[in-house]
């Protein structure tokens, strides 16, 4: 017999094996016989070909690299396995209601929510590859396709919508590493054929038109909503007779009511300020402020709320830049071209490079300055607000990614850069005049676009606005 059918039988004895062991509850062999005819269908083994030859691939790699990119590659590895499970399920339940589907589904986001953590809180150094393994799940959502009123694209489409969001990342992880770690360049390729041609092609196989329910299966039954908690019973002085109620003193504005019906002058329990009680008669308040006052302030150090502020060189390789408020005298010189530059919640500031350095990056920064001369990689600004950046030299890539004001300002030598911008407003891109003495030339980059479906394909073109 074929080596993995018998696999297949033994796993199913061993699970029957379990369930009958140990105690004397009575097991349904009807529903493990079908999970076992479920598991030997041919749409479910090639599914489990996909999983031993590319998520397998995937985990392979991401282990010549550990940390934070095996912990999201393992979090995939995971995700797969539980659709695998779903689809098994799948073979023996009816289709079920939008509640049903939700309930059904909740495995497997539970582990998408997993992987979508990984990528929350202070910013990993590997936070490009955690982006693109927690978008690139969404992909596996193909199996919530319930027709084509249902509010998603079809299977194939999905998978594939789903794959180019997460690309957005990984482009960025193969400009930081394509002259630095191949391993790194391998495991972005290696979770590509995952997804394209893998995941897509299985899909185009075996499912182009939406997952396969049962039509005599079993009915799922949507997860029990909690029972309203009962009106806790009135209190005993809703019962009480008007009488005694009149006898308590009013309080609150009841009280202030009686008061004003009560005909009296309302203002006859007010207190009387005399002349010298006034604070501009009073000799010891004064609303001048001294100078030494003002110096006393503006000198005193101003520390973050989020935690002291840093600016450090750690393990030879990482420049940290932290939580440093009105500082415009922010320096970095001793650098090298191996070294990367993070700079993260600092406010009102200007920090200048001047060295030559792999890659900075702004993270969640408010009015930041950042000058600097060249970079190897690319300069990234993510989750700022009113930020500038300068190149002196240059930089072959600048993203602006979830940021609300960006100026960017391009040396001659670096007005070939590759910019790219997402989930950003205001971007401003400043280029040198032709002229030694001329001005600055200002472009804005479009903010909207339109998308006109034409000759089989939308075809985007952004917003130009004209005055009439």
């Amino acid at each position: 017999m074929d080596e993995k059918l018998i696999t297949r039988l033994e796993s199913a004895v061993t699970r029957l094996e379990a369930l009958s062991g140990g105690s004397f509850r009575q097991v349904d062999v009807g529903d493990v016989a079908g999970d076992a005819a479920a598991a030997m269908d041919s749409s479910i083994v090639a599914y489990g070909d996909l999983i031993s030859q590319r998520v397998n691939g995937v985990v392979s790699v991401a282990e010549k690299i550990g940390g934070h990119v095996l912990d999201i590659s393992k979090i995939i590895e995971k995700a797969f396995h539980v659709q695998k499970e779903l689809l098994v399920k799948m073979k023996q339940t009816q289709k079920p209601d939008m509640a049903g589907l939700v309930e059904f589904l909740k495995p497997l986001n539970e582990v998408t929510a997993e992987a979508s953590a990984l990528t929350e809180g202070k910013r990993s150094d590997f936070f490009h590859h955690l982006k693109t393994g927690a978008d690139s799940l969404s992909a596996l959502l193909w199996i919530a396709y319930t027709g084509k009123d249902c509010g998603m694209s079809m299977p194939i489409a999905h998978v594939e919508e789903c794959w180019h969001t997460a690309e957005f990342y990984s482009n960025k992880i193969l400009v930081e590493f394509r002259n630095k770690d191949a391993n790194h360049v391998e495991w972005v390729t290696a979770l590509k054929e995952l997804y394209i041609p893998g995941l897509r092609d299985y899909v185009k196989t075996h499912y182009p038109l939406g997952p396969a329910w049962s039509a005599t299966g079993k009915i799922i039954a949507p997860a029990p909503t909690k029972a309203p908690t009962p009106p806790s019973a009135p209190s005993a002085s809703l019962f009480s007779s008007e009488t005694a109620s009149s006898s308590r003193p009013k309080q609150g504005m009841a009280a202030v009511f009686d008061e004003i019906n009560s005909g009296k002058p309302v203002t006859s329990g007010l207190r009387k300020v005399t002349a010298d009680m006034k604070t501009k008669n009073r000799a010891d308040r004064t609303s001048v402020v001294s100078l030494s006052e003002k110096e006393s302030h503006a000198n005193s150090p101003r520390v973050s709320k989020t935690g002291p502020p840093k600016l450090e060189l750690q393990m030879g390789r990482k420049w940290v830049v932290e939580n440093q408020i009105g500082r415009n005298d922010l320096s970095i010189a001793d650098c090298d071209a191996k070294q990367s530059i993070y700079i993260y919640g600092c406010k009102n500031s200007v920090l200048q490079v001047q060295g030559k350095v792999n890659n900075i990056t702004v993270d969640k920064c408010t009015k930041m300055g950042v000058v600097f001369k060249d970079v190897v990689a690319a300069c990234e600004v993510v989750n700022c607000s009113s930020v500038e950046v300068q190149c002196q030299g240059s930089a072959p890539t600048i993203s602006v990614d979830n940021t609300a004001g960006c100026q960017v300002y391009l040396s001659k030598d670096s007005l070939e850069a590759s910019i790219t911008t997402a989930k950003s407003s205001e971007v401003n891109v400043l280029v040198p005049a032709s002229e030694s003495d001329g001005d600055w030339g200002e472009h804005s980059l479009p903010q909207q676009y339109v998308h006109v479906y034409k000759d089989g394909q939308f075809v985007t073109t952004p917003v130009s606005h004209s005055g009439g």
